[in-house]
């Protein structure tokens, strides 16, 4: 599925969101309700590539693989790095872990002998052994001097670097050669538990060296590479990226002469594919639909039973016509007769593009990135934590999952966690700290938090310039024109710094920021959780920009105090009210190609917050703009956006949901943190997972953590994101990978398909 581009690997974390229609970084389904820690009850959902064996592969041939843009920039450490740079990255440079299917770091023989702790006091050390034919295609062996490099790059230390991330590199003490230049021993000045993370993708001294060969010398071409495959060309004009069979390569040879990513727009992937100039395209769900409907047609000649006219007989497009216009006799004769003409080259263009279709097949799978409502905790009724569970508590999570998911024939159980998907070690499902679906308990709540039935006009209140204001989810163009390009935006890993716009059907993926951002001001006050069936008690107005509640959540669940009336069926349109002013919330929704699947899921919240009095104004913004504009900068009371799940939480998900901090000027800086929603308690229990090196308790730790983030309402997982992918009959090892990473060297075509 075309979705915001979420790359493999270590790219495929925290990156954005994976943003706009979809992601952020493919196959991994988190179950709801379960206390089970492991997450039994969700099952995972593999990888959809159609594996077959190197002898069933031929040598030979290129494969034409579609992507969202071309590169900004080959580093993919830097803040525009995106989708396309890091599936680069990962054909042409060393990973040293790599993700298998289940989301868990493996260590990469083809780059690695071993890599492990061998000391944990008084400091923690870890010592790599590099495979001894390891080299870069310059002839140089890959050493410690690289390891060197790349550190004091990535450190922070050094402001000439224009890194986006440097998360567990600002940890290294010293690195050192150790008995001999294949050995590399990495010292940390304080524990990290996620040491499996760095140096992937591993860069050459030559491009980490010196600010400007990794500020600008990395953008457009690489010095040295050391994969399967090798960078020919990148050609702008043609929108191409030409990688070759590396020579110098010393690992099982790449199947294919040449492997092609051609930058296609979403809207634009159906025309490629049914002119037959793609190999393999992340597509949405109406395009996976007609190639499902083109392979039972068998291309067989029969006529098409669906398509354009296949439901209008040409003497029922003449009455309507004769009824639309008030015609008759002749002139509605002649009028059919051009429609039936029109009609007839319609279904003549679309038989020719089913018969094209029929020479692919759709992959699918679920991404390793969910979609989630946002809550914008920092201004308006939301800073209120007692508004945002009431909100929680109205949303129908199972059925949502279900309208997106079901339709596709995949699993459509709501994710149970913010830091991991089923199938991963870290999963359990924590949603008990919010509750399941209740519009009784969300109306109690609602009403404990002062908002009562009554007292205000329907006016359009909360409006805001350039919106037109429609009530229970009827949606409101805004002022912006409609968005053109990619209705997501896709990012790259965990602290990358702006959102870059890649198209995914789904929704909006966030994308990591990389210098902290400020976004309006909130005063620290809290709003107390009480255990068992009580819920917050405090004042109505308390901010959650600041720590809320902190040790006081006991994430039992969110359930309005003892004694807290529910209203007792209530009119669904009756709007709640507040000293006079009605309860309204800005609803801000991407518009444009591929954002569909995001609009319908719009309207379905905008109708369960109908239900419990909750009016929206549903803005309509450019795709392009919407992370950026919006998201990033807090021009929103509610809004979707996706996350790529991480075989790293404590690193990658800590600045996603850390309490924000107050800058002098006493506005927030928010980092990654887009819904200005955090407690101390949260950053304490990251704090102690990053740095537990007993990997028990650090789950452990990342389960608690997860179990606060529900309590503060802040984001609420709605579904796992679908993974759609077209691939031609015959492509082997590619497809929906899910958190697998692909083995570049193992893609082709089968020795029994006709290769391109």
């Amino acid at each position: 599925m075309s979705h915001v581009g979420v790359p493999h690997g270590r790219a495929k974390r925290r990156s954005v969101a994976l943003l706009a229609t979809g992601v952020l970084a493919l196959p991994v389904l988190a179950g709801c309700g379960s206390s089970d820690e492991h997450g039994s009850s969700a099952k995972a959902v593999g990888p959809d590539i159609a594996t077959a064996s190197r002898a069933r592969v031929a040598d030979g041939g290129t494969l034409r693989w579609a992507v969202d843009t071309m590169p900004a920039t080959l580093n993919t450490f830097q803040a525009d790095a995106d989708a396309s740079t890091s599936r680069i990255a990962g054909a042409v440079l060393p990973a040293l872990f790599t993700l298998d299917r289940s989301g868990k770091p493996q260590l990469n023989g083809d780059y690695l002998e071993s890599a492990k702790v061998i000391k944990q006091e008084p400091k923690q050390v870890v010592r790599y052994r590099i495979n001894q034919k390891a080299v870069w295609s310059n002839g140089r062996e890959i050493g410690a001097p690289d390891f060197v490099a790349q550190w004091r790059a990535l450190s922070g230390r050094d402001s000439g670097f224009w890194t986006a991330r440097n998360a567990g590199y600002d940890r290294i003490e010293k690195i050192e050669k150790g008995k001999n230049d294949l050995e590399v021993e990495v010292t940390f000045n304080k524990p990290y538990a996620d040491w499996r993370s760095l140096f992937t993708p591993l860069y050459p001294k030559e491009v980490m060296g010196t600010p400007d060969t990794f500020n600008d010398g990395a953008r457009k071409k690489l010095t040295a590479t050391a994969g399967p495959f090798s960078i020919k060309s990148v050609d702008a004009g043609a929108k191409k990226v030409e990688l070759v069979r590396n020579p110098h390569w010393w690992g099982q040879p790449a199947k294919l002469d040449s492997l092609v990513l051609t930058a296609v727009p979403a809207e634009e992937r159906t025309a490629a594919l049914t002119a037959g100039s793609l190999d393999l395209a992340d597509i949405s769900g109406p395009d996976a639909g007609r190639i499902t409907l083109a392979d039972k047609d068998g291309n067989n000649g029969q006529p098409l039973t669906h398509g354009p006219g296949s439901e209008v007989q040409p003497a029922d497009a003449l009455l309507n016509w004769a009824a639309a216009h008030g015609a008759d006799g002749p002139q509605a004769e002649e009028a059919a007769s051009r429609a039936a003409e029109q009609t007839r080259k319609d279904r003549q263009e679309y038989a020719r593009q089913q018969k094209a279709l029929h020479g692919y097949v759709v992959r699918k799978s679920l991404e390793p990135a969910f979609t989630q409502l946002a809550m914008n905790g920092s201004s308006g009724p939301l800073t209120d934590e007692r508004v945002r569970r009431a909100v929680a508590r109205a949303l129908d999570r199972k059925e949502i999952a279900s309208d997106v998911l079901k339709p596709l024939g995949l699993p459509a159980l709501p994710p149970g966690s913010h830091l991991a998907l089923a199938g991963q070690e870290d999963y359990a499902d924590s949603s008990g700290a919010i509750g399941d679906h209740n519009p009784r308990q969300a109306q109690a709540l609602l009403a404990d938090a002062g908002w009562k039935a009554g007292g205000a006009r329907e006016t359009g209140q909360g409006t805001k310039a350039g919106s037109k204001p429609e009530a229970s989810g009827k949606p409101a163009e805004s002022g912006k024109p409609e968005a053109s390009g990619k209705p997501e935006a896709s990012g790259k890993p965990q602290e990358s710094a702006r959102p870059a716009a890649s198209a995914k059907a789904d929704g909006a993926s966030a994308q990591p920021a990389a210098s902290k951002s400020r976004a309006g001001s909130s005063d620290d006050s809290k709003s107390d959780s009480k255990s068992g069936s009580s819920e917050s008690s405090g004042s109505s107005d308390s901010k959650s920009g600041a720590a809320s509640g902190d040790e006081k959540h006991q994430v039992t669940g969110a359930y309005a105090p003892k004694g807290t009336p529910a209203p007792a069926a209530a009119a669904p349109a009756a709007v709640l009210a507040k000293n006079g002013k009605p309860l309204t919330l800005r609803f801000v929704l991407p518009s444009g190609p591929g954002s569909e699947v995001l609009n319908s899921v719009g309207t379905k919240i905008t109708q369960e917050l109908d239900a419990v009095g909750i009016r929206t104004v549903v803005s309509k913004v450019d795709s392009a703009g919407y992370f950026k504009d919006h998201i990033a900068s807090g021009d929103y009371d509610l809004a979707l956006y996706s996350w790529p799940a991480t075989a790293y939480p404590a690193t990658d998900a800590r600045p996603i949901y850390a309490k924000p901090g107050v800058a002098s000027d006493g506005s927030l800086m928010v980092d990654q943190n887009y819904t200005r929603v955090g407690t101390e308690r949260i950053d304490q229990l990251f704090d102690r997972a990053s740095g537990e090196l007993n990997e028990k308790a650090a789950r452990d730790l990342v389960k608690q953590a997860d179990a606060h983030i529900w309590a503060t309402a802040g984001s609420i997982p709605l579904y796992q994101r679908p993974e759609l992918v077209a691939a031609k009959r015959g492509v082997a090892n590619a497809g929906a990978f899910g958190f697998a990473a692909p083995v570049y060297q193992d893609i082709g075509f089968l020795k029994s398909a006709k290769k391109s």
